[in-house]
C-alpha cells in the first residue's frame, strides 16, 4: 500500500510540474516574448483562468505527503525550512503581480508588476528544480533521524551539504530552461501574431537548451549518486520513459518545423497543441523516470544509506492508508473532471481584452 501512495504522491507531482510548468514558463518569458503593454496582457490573459487552479496541485501534494509519509514531511520541511519559506513568498508574489497588474493604470506599477512577475516566476522553477536536486543527491540525514541543511556552503559534495552546490544548481537550470520551453509552446498555442512567431523563436533556443542541459546532469547524476542508475538498469519496465521522452522530443520538434509552413490556420494551430501535448510529454515521461528511479526512496540519506527514508520506514500504517485511497479516488475524479471542463471553456487562442488581459 505504501508503494501504492508513492505512486499517487508522483502522480500528483507530475501533474502540478506539467500543469504550473506552463504559467511559470510564460512567467519566465514575460519580459523576453512582448513589445508592447497588449502581449503583455495576452500573456497574462492566456494564464489567467488557470494558474491558481493548477497551483492547487502543489497544495494536494504537500497534503499527500503529510498524510502518506508523514516522517518525511517533518524531515524535509524541518530541514529546508528557509528554501520553503522562500517558496512561499515566491507564490504569494507571483499571485500578487497577476492579479494586481491590470487594476492599476499607472505604467510604473504595470511594469513593476510584470518585473515581479517574471522574476517570482524564474526563481521559482529554479527552486523547485534545487529541491529535485537535493531529493537526487540525498540530503545529510543522521542517526536522529533529521538534518539541517543552510542554504549553501561551499558548493562541494563533499563535507557540509547545503541546499545549493554545484549538482543542485544544474537541476535548477535545467528546470527553468525546461519550463520556459513548456511555457513557450504554451503561448505559441494561445496567442497570434508576432507573439505568436517570437514565442516560436524562444522555444527553439530553450529546447536547444533543454536538450544539452539533460545531457549535462545525466552524466553528473550518474556519478553523484549511481545507485539510481542501478535502480534503472534493474527495472526493465522503466525503459519504456527513457524512449517516451525520446518520441516527446521528436513531437516537439515536429512541430515547431510543421507549424509554419501552411497557411491554414486550422492546421497550424493543431500542430501547436500537439507541440504543447508533446511538451507536457517531455516533463512527465522524464518526472516517471526520476520517480521510477527513486523507488523505494522517498528521501536518499547522504550520511549513510541506512539512514534513507524510503516507503516502508517513513510510510503512515497500512489501515490509515487504505481509508485514504477510499476517499482520494472520488477526490481526484472530481478534480481531473473539473480540470477537463476548465480547459475546454477557455480553449482556443487569446487577446489583450480576454480576462485577466483588460483593465477592471
Amino acid at each position: 500500500m505504501a508503494t501504492t501512495w508513492f505512486i499517487l504522491l508522483a502522480f500528483m507531482l507530475t501533474m502540478y510540474v506539467v500543469l504550473d510548468g506552463f504559467d511559470l514558463g510564460a512567467g519566465i518569458l514575460h519580459l523576453f516574448v512582448t513589445k508592447h503593454d497588449d502581449e503583455r496582457r495576452t500573456v497574462l490573459a492566456s494564464i489567467g483562468p488557470v494558474w491558481d487552479g493548477n497551483e492547487v496541485w502543489l497544495v494536494a501534494s504537500g497534503g499527500l505527503l503529510v498524510f502518506a509519509f508523514p516522517r518525511v514531511y517533518a524531515v524535509a520541511f524541518s530541514g529546508f525550512y528557509l528554501p520553503l519559506m522562500l517558496v512561499l513568498w515566491l507564490l504569494v508574489l507571483r499571485g500578487v503581480a497577476i492579479e494586481l497588474r491590470s487594476h492599476h493604470e499607472s505604467v510604473l506599477w504595470q511594469h513593476a508588476f510584470d518585473v515581479v512577475f517574471a522574476f517570482s516566476s524564474a526563481v521559482l522553477a529554479f527552486v523547485l528544480g534545487v529541491a529535485l536536486g537535493n531529493v537526487l543527491r540525498g540530503v545529510p540525514i543522521d542517526a536522529t533521524g533529521f538534518f539541517s541543511a543552510p542554504l549553501f556552503t561551499d558548493f562541494d559534495l563533499r563535507g557540509d551539504l547545503g541546499a545549493l552546490d554545484w549538482y543542485t544548481i544544474s537541476i535548477g537550470l535545467f528546470a527553468v530552461a525546461a519550463l520556459a520551453a513548456h511555457g513557450a509552446m504554451y503561448l505559441r498555442w494561445k496567442a497570434t501574431g508576432d507573439l505568436n512567431a517570437r514565442a516560436t523563436h524562444v522555444a527553439w533556443w530553450c529546447w536547444s537548451a533543454v536538450v544539452g542541459l539533460l545531457v549535462v546532469i545525466t552524466i553528473e547524476t550518474a556519478l553523484v549518486q549511481p545507485t539510481l542508475l542501478a535502480h534503472l538498469a534493474s527495472r526493465p519496465a522503466l525503459w519504456i520513459a527513457p524512449i517516451a521522452t525520446i518520441l516527446a522530443f521528436v513531437g516537439v520538434f515536429l512541430s515547431l518545423t510543421r507549424s509554419g509552413r501552411t497557411d491554414d490556420e486550422l492546421a497550424t494551430h493543431s500542430w501547436e497543441r500537439r507541440g504543447f501535448v508533446a511538451s507536457a510529454l517531455v516533463i512527465a515521461s522524464l518526472l516517471v523516470l526520476t520517480a521510477g528511479a527513486l523507488w523505494p526512496l522517498v528521501l536518499p540519506s547522504r550520511t549513510a544509506p541506512n539512514y534513507s527514508l524510503d516507503v516502508h520506514n517513513a510510510a503512515n500504517d497500512d489501515r490509515g492508508l487504505v481509508i485514504g485511497l477510499v476517499w482520494w479516488i472520488p477526490a481526484i475524479a472530481l478534480a481531473i473532471t473539473y480540470f477537463v471542463y476548465l480547459f475546454r471553456s477557455f480553449r482556443g487562442k487569446v487577446s489583450p481584452t480576454s480576462a485577466y488581459g483588460s483593465d477592471h
